[in-house]
């Protein structure tokens, strides 16, 4: 059965000057600041689409990863990813590098390289960004 999650921006103002507040809807964890200063320059208690990006795909890529190695029968200890969008101003999101560290018994780092890779070529928010460069780091601690 197919999910639906919603989340909607109030924007007040022109790009440069303006401000905005994103509220995550369907879970009610909150609202949220954003600014095109806060996109394009420091963050500064704000967030942007790029951070927002970036946390999705940093669970999407741990669930499709955790789901896959415990489906070889080698499930994770943990795992911690990060997700780094880059913006540039003038051309968009340039690229995506994930940095993942596991903790999984039985498998070798070149096993854990592999599993990361099929993780990030199939998880569903890499599969939507498909226009945009995504490298990985892959580590086993």
């Amino acid at each position: 059965m197919a999910t639906v999650r919603h989340a909607h921006t109030v924007w007040q103002g022109d790009l440069l000057k303006g401000s905005g507040v994103v509220t995550l809807d369907s879970s009610g964890l909150g609202s949220y600041d954003v600014s095109w200063p806060a996109r394009s320059e420091e963050p500064n208690g704000k967030t942007s689409p790029e951070e927002l990006i970036a946390a999705a795909h940093s669970s999407c890529f741990s669930m499709a990863l955790s789901h896959g190695l415990a489906g070889a029968g080698t499930p994770p200890t943990r795992l911690e990813t990060k997700a780094d969008v880059t913006f540039q101003p003038g051309e968009g999101i340039t690229g995506i590098h994930l940095t993942v560290r596991g903790e999984v018994p039985g498998l070798d780092a070149e096993q854990f390289e592999a599993a990361a890779a099929d993780a990030k070529k199939n998880c569903p928010v890499s599969q939507a960004l498909t226009g945009t460069t995504i490298t990985l780091t892959a580590e086993l601690v």
